[in-house]
């Protein structure tokens, strides 16, 4: 059932004014239905992968903000972050855990609309497709 949870958070349109408060997996800020049920089933195309392999904290967070932030200016609307699954591990991998409010924090910065676990074909729990917002003027 959590699959079912993670669809119901995925349709929830958050306010505009929460766009700093945390980004739970599968909610959408300003996202329309079938692009955020595209995202989900990864449908999207990947337009850019970062494997986070090896990198210890504090080097697959700044790789992570410098993939999206680079991502974002380029044009790229669906990337694929790799956390690894912590195979091994009591309670699953480090990155993987940190990925969630690392991505919040992405959010704050305007790069990121909504981000949902992969698919078992792009890494399944140790995978996560982001959707980039769309890069705008250069008021952006």
């Amino acid at each position: 059932m959590k699959d079912k949870a993670a669809r119901g958070a995925l349709v929830q349109r958050q306010d505009k004014k929460s766009s700093g408060a945390a980004l739970d997996p599968g909610a959408r800020a300003d996202v329309d239905k079938r692009t955020a049920a595209r995202l989900r089933r990864g449908e999207l195309p990947i337009e850019g992968r970062l494997d986070l392999h090896g990198l210890d904290r504090r080097a697959a967070q700044t790789a992570m903000f410098a993939f999206l932030e680079t991502g974002h200016a380029a044009g790229r609307r669906c990337v694929l972050v790799i956390t690894g699954r912590g195979e091994g591990r009591e309670g699953g991998g480090v990155l993987a855990g940190l990925f969630p409010s690392w991505i919040a924090e992405a959010a704050q910065r305007g790069w990121v609309l909504a981000w949902s676990p992969a698919r078992p074909e792009h890494g399944g729990r140790g995978a996560c497709y982001v959707l980039l917002k769309r890069k705008r003027g250069s008021s952006d």
